[in-house]
């Protein structure tokens, strides 16, 4: 199986290697960043799965891995990080990724979790999926990612997906893919009952 380990963490990623490359069956390459992981993708024989760190340099979140999927008429490819949070892993899978892997994952797990993926199941730990977050924010604000509160508090303010888009530095795919999720953790359907449940629940 070849893997593509794409993290600037020269640590992380040199750990990732040695206990993937002890595995049998392992051929391993990295990149450092998100461009350069597009070039081994481009140029290098085809990947059974590309690991992406969610925020290495050249790294634009979800668009960046919308972007991977498609490169050379799509592979598998599956987030690492020990920052993303549970809602952005639902959003990874959403989009077709091939899983979400924690960093904190122990290496075993890692190693199996990596050949599950390659061998073309999604993956995801699940006490990661199911944790809670225990904050004194609105219960409503506990349910949504930073990202999804800065899309939610523009459509309060009236402002349509282009513009959103353009104040967040994001695609209108991509914030149309947050209003979806928008709308479905706040159990509505439309753009007013959204901002009117944001108000009520104390969000902002």
């Amino acid at each position: 199986m070849r893997i593509l380990i794409a993290d600037d963490h020269d640590l992380l990623r040199d750990t990732l290697v040695a206990f993937l490359g002890a595995s049998d069956g392992f051929e391993i390459g990295t990149a450092a960043s998100f461009p350069e992981a597009c070039t081994r993708i481009r140029e290098d024989e085809a990947y059974d799965l590309v690991l992406l760190d969610y925020k290495m340099p050249g790294m634009q979140g979800l668009d960046s891995l919308r972007e991977a999927m498609e490169m050379a008429g799509g592979q598998r490819v599956a987030l690492i990080s020990g920052q993303a949070t549970r809602e952005i892993a639902e959003q990874a899978l959403e989009l077709g990724a091939a899983g979400f892997v924690p960093k904190t994952l122990p290496a075993k797990s890692l190693v199996n979790a990596v050949r599950f993926m390659a061998m073309g199941e999604k993956y995801a730990p699940i006490d990661f999926m199911t944790q809670v977050d225990n904050s004194d924010s609105p219960a409503l604000a506990q349910k949504l990612t930073p990202r999804e509160l800065d899309v939610l508090k523009g459509l309060g303010q009236g402002f349509s997906n282009k513009e959103i888009a353009r104040d967040l530095g994001l695609t209108e795919p991509t914030i149309k893919l947050h209003m979806k999720t928008l709308y479905r953790k706040l159990e509505v359907s439309n753009r007013t009952q959204a901002a009117l449940a944001a108000r009520e629940a104390g969000v902002f």
